[in-house]
């Protein structure tokens, strides 16, 4: 969510969700809002569904209650955000009065045609209240959220202050008390931000925390070697210098944190990082292929441009000293046939328009095919030169052989010997180096470029340390303080390598499709082309249709039959006593997916295209496989009989569940297997359901039978250290607020994004 959809001034400030924590509290009050929203599509409705409107609008209130009493007691203790928190809250409170108010069954009137009543006559004035109330409670999440920002910035400074002393002790004494202090405030400081880094949704912010918090975690121990040598022999040059790196790369550390958290940008952050040649193969192939749907969505000029830039950055492969030549001339090959095929592309290109044609020609086909084979031949070729290299070099260093020689010349006092081993170690340092330059080229995720990038830094860095280690030992060989610090930096550079190895491995993890998707984002990946042919015309990608009135009539009785279900889902959930159970949470959201399906069978709703129909049928087996390992985890506390009642339904679930995946994954061509497609995904999504509608009035049952004594209501102090903000409410769990890992979850941008075309009809 970019931005507060609130229309009011006061809150349309450019909200953004940054944790898991604030997008978790806020999931549940989105589904039931959404509840009351969709209802307003059907203007006749029972007693019984007037009821449960009013049911959901009570509870809705009652939570915010709740929960604005929790941010005012967090206003009151913090005065610097008084009057923004004060302002949040009672709007948050004014609009969920709104709300109440207007799901108020007593205010309906009677319909004079068939003896029902009709609810929501002020339909602008819900969605204003929905909005509001959304925009206000982010906002309270947003400055709760300031508070642990602060406790963070607060921790930095008190190490840093501790820092400062420790740089400028003078005697041992005053360096044992000042070190433990300090020791302190690092664990302090290490929980708040490994609980910030777990909470973070943007994966490359939270893989530049992990290399600072690992930076620190690692300089901790050689701070406390490198102060004592220093101490011990404060004259020696070699052991000041080594010193000062620790602390400044200390410093540096304890500063990006602190950018992380605050979004920040130091000179050092402005340092755009360099264009990888995965990135640039997925851009050229983008380009390539949207020339299928649009002949001048691009220019001949412009993707000859891409491809050089591509081609030009394979040079750091090409120009290295330790690339063998078959190793060069196969890169060069490949870079040429990509060359000739883009050539051939272009030619088709410029034929096709030249005749006006309105898409791509069969030509134009077999070349746009073609060529993103070549780059794709050349993006393997690429890894397996980077991946061959940083295998064989972990090979040769893992004898560790010129630390042992440093070790021991230090140890003898041979300033020559030292001299001569350290050469040795620049050399594989630069050799690591660049080697961490090549997989950065071929990792694959950004998170993981920001891996390669904090290696590459490590090695840069710790090498040198290393060798003024050893130079402070061979001027001083009796010297055990020195001898243990030789030690310690000797054990961050071999704890390195081993951190390399398990970069290695996640690299060809992520290239072999055993974790995320190779070209993460791109719409029409090409991995497995079949090769070109007459009927090369076929090979185009799937169009997103629209399902034409006889299809739909054909689906109005399947439909129909889910939007039964969604509802018998929900009226068994909210018989459930903890609304903030994972089985109800989970249980909620296919009930809400599912009843988007049965708008798409009417033409209605968030889903237009048989492309939406599909990602949400993914998205809902994810959520139910979800669902079953957390029924899996809930079997546990049973005994045997009812153990292997939910399991056998559980099982028939996950069955369910991947059949559902696996066929929302396959592509199918033309309008009768699109159709045949649509039909399975709602039969499949009916039969999911019906298990979970089976499944939830045993569950509860047993919940309730084995329920541990826990607090129904964390006190404010407790819910500002779980940072959840959880609110729950037994009636209906309007507000519960869950602090998990955000797995197959649907994100909050969707849910906005929901009420903004709700609120258009």
């Amino acid at each position: 969510m970019a931005s507060s959809p609130c229309g009011n001034s006061n809150f349309d400030s450019g909200l953004e969700i940054k944790t898991r924590s604030v997008e978790q509290t806020l999931i549940p009050l989105v589904s039931q809002i959404t509840t009351l929203i969709n209802h307003k599509d059907k203007p006749k409705k029972s007693e019984r569904t007037l009821a449960a409107i009013h049911r959901v609008g009570q509870a809705v209130s009652v939570a915010v209650g709740r929960f604005v009493a929790v941010g005012e007691a967090i206003a009151t203790e913090n005065q610097e955000l008084k009057d923004e928190m004060g302002q949040a809250c009672f709007e948050a409170r004014r609009a969920g009065d709104a709300i109440a108010q207007l799901t108020d069954v007593g205010s309906a009137l009677p319909s004079q045609s068939d003896g029902r009543v009709t609810v929501f006559s002020d339909r602008t004035g819900m969605v204003k209240a929905a909005r509001l109330l959304l925009s206000s409670v982010t906002k309270v999440l947003v400055l709760a959220d300031r508070i642990v920002i602060k406790q963070i910035i607060t921790s930095r400074n008190k190490v840093l202050v501790t820092l400062d002393h420790l740089e400028r002790v003078s005697t041992f004494q005053e360096f044992v008390q000042i070190f433990s202090q300090f020791g302190n405030e690092m664990v302090e400081f290490a929980h708040l931000t490994g609980d910030r880094q777990n909470d973070l949704k943007d994966e490359k912010k939270k893989a530049r925390m992990a290399a600072a918090r690992a930076v620190l975690e690692k300089c901790t121990m050689m701070l406390l070697t490198a102060s004592k040598t220093c101490l011990r022999h404060p004259d020696c040059e070699s052991a000041r210098i080594n010193k000062d790196a620790v602390f400044h790369r200390m410093r540096c550390a304890l500063e990006q944190v602190i950018e992380i958290v605050t979004e920040a940008r130091s000179c050092g952050e402005n340092k755009i990082l360099p264009a990888s040649i995965y990135n640039g193969i997925k851009d050229f192939k983008l380009s390539v292929e949207c020339l299928r749907e649009n002949l001048y969505s691009s220019s001949p000029q412009s993707v000859g441009s891409q491809l050089e830039a591509l081609v030009e950055r394979t040079e750091d492969f090409t120009d290295s000293a330790y690339t063998s030549h078959e190793q060069r001339q196969a890169i060069l090959g490949l870079c040429q046939l990509a060359r000739q095929d883009s050539q051939q592309l272009v030619h088709a290109w410029i034929e096709a328009q030249s005749v006006h044609a309105k898409e791509a020609t069969e030509d134009m086909e077999v070349a746009i095919l073609k060529t993103c084979q070549s780059v794709n031949d050349l993006r393997r070729e690429l890894h397996k030169v980077a991946v061959s290299r940083a295998s064989d070099l972990l090979k040769v260093h893992g004898e560790q052989l010129p630390l042992r020689a440093l070790k021991a010349a230090g140890a003898e006092g041979n300033l020559e010997a030292v001299a001569e081993y350290s050469r040795t170690l620049t050399e594989q340092k630069e050799q690591l180096v660049e080697t961490c330059r090549l997989l950065y080229h071929v990792s694959g995720t950004e998170p993981l470029e920001i891996t390669c990038v904090h290696a590459e830094e490590t090695f840069h860095v710790i090498g040198p340390q290393i060798i003024s280690a050893a130079q402070t030992l061979a001027l001083h060989p009796s010297s055990k303080i020195a001898k243990e610090n030789l030690e310690v930096f000797c054990e961050a550079w071999e704890s390195q390598l081993c951190d390399m190895a398990l970069l290695l491995r996640e690299i060809n993890d992520v290239f072999e499709g055993r974790r995320g998707v190779f070209l993460l984002g791109d719409k029409r990946p090409y991995l497995s082309l079949p090769r070109p042919g007459k009927h090369s015309a076929n090979l185009k990608t799937a169009k997103a249709v629209k399902l034409d009135a006889e299809e739909q009539t054909s689906m109005a009785k399947l439909g129909l039959e889910l939007r039964l279900l969604s509802s018998d889902v929900d009226t068994e959930v909210e018989k459930w006593e903890e609304q903030e159970h994972d089985i109800v949470r989970q249980s909620q959201s296919l009930a809400s997916m599912a009843y988007n399906m049965y708008l798409f069978t009417r033409g209605e709703g968030l889903l237009k295209t048989t492309l939406d129909l599909f990602h949400q049928a993914e998205v809902l087996s994810e959520e139910g496989l979800q669902l079953c390992s957390s029924l899996r985890t809930f079997s546990t506390q049973l005994v045997d009989e009812e153990k292997s009642a939910v399991m056998t339904e559980m099982e028939k679930l996950v069955a369910l569940c991947q059949q559902l995946q696996m066929g929302a994954k396959t592509p199918v061509q033309g309008k009768t297997a699109t159709f045949q497609k649509v039909d399975s995904s709602i039969q499949k999504t009916r039969g999911i359901l019906t298990v979970v509608l089976s499944l939830l009035p045993f569950c509860n049952k047993l919940n309730r039978k084995y329920k541990s004594e826990r607090s129904s209501l964390g006190s404010p102090q407790d819910w500002r250290e779980r940072q959840d903000v959880s609110t729950p409410v037994k009636e209906e769990g309007a507000l519960n607020g869950k602090n998990s890992n955000g797995f197959g979850v649907k994100s909050l941008e969707q849910h906005m994004t929901g009420l903004n075309l709700l609120e258009s009809k």
